[in-house]
């Protein structure tokens, strides 16, 4: 086993060291010596197989690396585009000014398109059924049953109401109402809204009283 092992340090039979390395023939040559034991030959193999694997990860590594490289230049390319842009505008002359004699349109005032339509809008978009115009109007007041406004659902407050019959809710709801509690606006303070949602936000309070 000593011999073996000596000549496993000094290298197969006619190699020629170099530097202290050997090279590949060099190697089979020591594998093939009959004085080689058996756990040397395993640890060469073994040796092999671990630097095959090696070079396998690293190659996906890199692989890897190309892809998520790739993918990160690109939206940094976008960014620094926007981002040059964004310089570009507040590097850009605060004010231009029209000299006479010359073309000036592109000076000319350019209206928002998102104010002119905030603009154009004349108030909150009417409801379309009862429930809406009790969530846009009625809710303010009877939502909680405030400035003495029946509680929408307290049977209680609206049962003598109710009693008196639909018309005369109707009419206090169309024209208003001066109460002992408090005062009821017209519409409740939508004279936009038609008389038909009125009266359906009305038959939606009843049913919420039953």
């Amino acid at each position: 086993m000593a011999q073996a092992g000596r000549a496993a340090l000094d290298g197969p039979k006619g190699a020629i060291p170099r530097g202290g390395l050997y090279c590949a023939a060099d190697l089979l040559a020591f594998q093939a010596d009959p004085n080689v034991s058996k756990q040397d030959t395993h640890f060469f193999n073994t040796f092999s197989m671990v630097i095959g694997l090696l070079i396998v990860i690293a190659i996906g590594i890199f692989a890897l690396a190309r892809v998520v490289a790739g993918e990160t230049q690109d939206k940094q390319v976008l960014q620094e585009s926007q981002y040059l842009k964004s310089v570009e505008a507040h590097l850009g002359p605060v004010a231009k000014e029209a000299v006479a004699g010359q073309d000036n349109t592109a000076l000319a005032i350019k209206a928002d398109a998102g104010a002119g339509q905030a603009g154009s809008a004349s108030g909150p978009a009417l409801p379309k059924s009862g429930d809406e115009t009790f969530q846009q109007v009625c809710s303010a007041c009877h939502g909680a049953g405030i400035a003495g406004a029946p509680k929408a659902g307290d049977k209680a407050a609206w049962g003598p109401r109710i009693s008196k019959g639909k018309e005369v809710l109707y009419d206090h709801a169309l024209k208003g109402f001066q109460g002992s509690a408090g005062v009821m606006p017209a519409k409740g303070g939508r004279a936009d809204i038609p008389d038909d949602l009125v009266k359906a936000a009305v038959d939606h309070m009843v049913d919420m009283a039953k």
